[in-house]
């Protein structure tokens, strides 16, 4: 709990975008000589977004896991970068050109192994001093296991494995003494059976921290339960509230108290030197983010049927599922507003979390954490690699004027960053 008149300050993350979603990788305030494939794949980029990160004070910057690029109809998404590095590697060097910031792995538990996983996230904290931390990712797309021998996973993945998965992982943490004497370990349940004797000494951190993004209702419970740090894609708001209010309730099922467990939501943001020029950026942004295709795919999805034939900026087709609500309004909205299928789509879907000049962006900022709606934000840039500059030069400058945010680094690990405490050593 915060202190009687003391302005809670809020934890700032920010994701390195993934192929497709929100990102369309260059554009006219980017500053970025790179093609999205360059982008997406060289280590400036990620060292560029991260010491930005950095520079701003933030929490940690957080790498996500993508075992297959998106497809349809055996055609890669045309926004979607041509490849991505593996997180922990990318990780591991950028804890060499970085000193503070908290450094963040997404890693799934159904292809691969607690020992091998345990493993590689240690010896990200012991080469970070401390930084490391794991996005659990307890599901997978139906397609990523046709890149692996196993193929789909069965009944044996989800949450259950993913609680398994994870409670293996620290008891080979706790394998180590805080002294740094080992011991044998010893995991049987009925997912995994492994014992023997770990190869790296405790983490700095104990364990590294743990992330989950959790808006089901199973993602709220394992979340309640293990992660540090829950992600949720709740724009703020009543749902934002009700979210937080929610996983709140559940922790003391697991003996936790209020504030073990910080929620972030994600956002995006669109900055102008003035509300209206911030809107017109973020106009122009929505633009770029919704290709020809991108289109086509999400009319597909409210459709329910191929519409490859279909002109991206000619009118909604004639049929559709007019039994549909969803399909309705946009046809409603659409013919209103006389809008083209591309026009319409950008009309009903996404918008930026956050629009305007940096002192109402850091007024809406503020206020949502002061609210009690969230401890802070993982932030999602639609330019890659100089899609953070701006808001760190020009938002948290203000953001710390307000108090509502920190103006050094006050530890040396990122469980200091978060107000964490260190784990009990579990012998």
């Amino acid at each position: 709990m915060t202190a009687p008149g003391v302005r809670r300050q809020m934890h700032l993350a920010v994701q390195f975008p993934a192929a497709g979603g929100t990102t369309v990788w260059t554009g006219r305030r980017a500053g970025s000589p790179f093609s999205s494939s360059a982008s997406f794949s060289s280590f400036s980029s990620f060292r560029h977004l991260a010491t930005t990160a950095e520079r701003g004070l933030f929490d940690f910057f957080l790498v996500p896991e993508q075992l297959r690029l998106r497809e349809h109809k055996g055609r890669i998404h045309d926004q979607d970068a041509a490849g991505g590095p593996e997180p922990v590697t990318v990780l591991s060097a950028l804890a060499a050109v970085t000193e503070r910031i908290g450094l963040a792995a997404g890693a799934g538990t159904v292809f691969t192994e607690p020992y091998e996983l345990a493993r590689r996230l240690a010896s990200l904290d012991h080469l970070s001093a401390g930084r490391a931390a794991w996005s659990v990712i307890a599901s997978c797309d139906a397609a990523d296991g046709e890149n692996f021998r196993r193929g789909r996973p069965g009944p044996s993945g989800g949450y259950a494995c993913a609680a398994e998965f994870v409670t293996a992982a620290r008891a080979l943490w706790d394998s180590w003494t805080p002294g740094g004497v080992p011991h044998p370990f010893s995991h049987h349940g009925p997912r995994f059976s492994l014992s023997g004797v770990f190869d790296v000494a405790r983490a700095p951190q104990g364990h590294p921290v743990v992330l989950h993004a959790g808006d089901s209702e199973e993602g709220r419970e394992f979340a309640a339960s293990a992660a540090d740090v829950v992600l949720t894609r709740h724009a703020p708001g009543d749902r934002l509230r009700a979210f937080s209010a929610d996983v709140g309730r559940r922790l003391a099922a697991y003996g936790r108290k209020p504030g073990e467990l910080k929620v972030m939501p994600y956002v995006t943001f669109a900055l102008g030197d003035t509300d209206a020029e911030a809107q017109e950026n973020a106009a122009e942004i929505r633009k770029r983010q919704v290709s020809p295709q991108n289109a086509l795919l999400a009319l597909e999805r409210v459709w329910g049927r191929d519409l490859s034939g279909c002109d991206p900026d000619g009118p909604l087709p004639r049929t559709g599922p007019e039994a549909t609500a969803e399909a309705a309004r946009w046809r409603a909205v659409a013919e209103a507003k006389g809008l083209s299928v591309r026009q319409t789509v950008i009309e009903m879907t996404g918008r930026q979390t956050f629009v305007g000049s940096p002192a109402s962006v850091a007024a809406q900022l503020a206020e949502c954490v002061a609210s009690g709606a969230a401890d802070g934000f993982v932030l999602l840039p639609h330019l890659v690699p100089g899609g953070l500059d701006e808001f760190a030069d020009r938002v948290v400058p203000l953001l710390q004027e307000r108090g509502a945010f920190r103006t050094e680094y006050t530890g040396a690990t990122l469980r200091e960053h978060l107000g964490l405490p260190l784990p009990v050593w579990k012998g």
